[in-house]
């Protein structure tokens, strides 16, 4: 495993949560509700925003559509939209539900969502599965908050974080169910609190964030670390990159096509 790269820095705008486009050459992040393309050839460009109309402000949950053309945006007003990668109008996928939707996962088909739903902030949020448009599947992940839920490549299982294996609030784990549901497997035991699994294209390795025991949520402002395993041996950790950083640092899946580099955001304290 390689030492980090430093691809770019800047103090104009907070960027969170790096996607890879499917072509390899830029990478999308979102900031100040916005959502902006970095060329990877080219960082010295800076970023460039992209224009959506009608789109309420971003959070740091967005995922790109397996046809390479079109991504899917959480906004703060609590629905999944999508839109094209060089921006324009948009669509509201998630239905009018009363609850919020935040957006993790594309199933390899694009044909479901995989996302968090709440709809009472003091109580755990569920993994739901949707057709965009159509109506959502809760899945039962068991007791505690479940987050950061994304497929597996070959779409057979659901990745994501939970506290279903504790009683210590905020403990969150690893773990991964079969597509559509059934028994959750937990992946690694540890006193660091874990989230955000994110495969490799090619299915061999996966990156995770680890914040420090008794970490409640996934703060921003932590020494974190993000860490890199093989998908056959959660518990035996590659590599480690310790950082400063959390909430905005790997949110969501930073793979390259090609699975030998992945994106993320540390942000030093100047």
């Amino acid at each position: 495993m390689a030492e980090p790269e430093l691809l770019f820095e800047t103090t104009d705008v907070l960027i969170e949560a790096p996607n890879w486009s499917l072509d390899g050459s830029s990478l999308f992040v979102n900031g100040n509700g916005a959502l902006w393309r970095l060329d990877i050839d080219s960082p010295r460009r800076g970023l460039t925003r992209i224009h959506f109309d009608g789109l309420p402000d971003l959070n740091n949950d967005h995922v790109l559509d397996p046809d390479g053309q079109h991504i899917y945006l959480s906004a703060m007003d609590g629905h999944i939209y999508r839109g094209r990668l060089d921006g324009g109008t948009v669509e509201r996928v998630s239905p009018t539900d009363g609850k919020w939707h935040f957006l993790h996962g594309v199933s390899p088909d694009g044909e479901r969502l995989a996302y968090v739903e709440i709809d009472d902030f003091a109580v755990p949020g569920r993994l739901a599965v949707i057709e965009p448009y159509g109506s959502p599947t809760v899945l039962d992940t068991g007791p505690g908050h479940v987050d950061g839920p994304e497929w597996s490549p070959d779409g057979n299982w659901i990745y994501f974080n939970t506290e279903a294996f504790t009683d210590d609030p905020g403990h969150a784990q690893l773990a991964r169910m079969p597509d559509p549901g059934g028994p959750v497997q937990r992946l690694v035991a540890g006193n660091t609190v874990d989230w955000f699994p994110h495969l490799s294209p090619d299915s061999r390795w996966a990156t995770y964030l680890a914040f420090p025991p008794g970490t409640v949520g996934h703060p921003a402002d932590l020494d974190v670390e993000v860490r890199v395993v093989s998908v056959d041996n959660w518990p035996s950790i590659l590599q480690r990159y310790p950082l400063f950083g959390g909430q905005g640092t790997i949110n969501v899946n930073s793979w390259s096509p090609d699975s030998t580099r992945f994106a993320f955001i540390a942000y030093p304290i100047a």
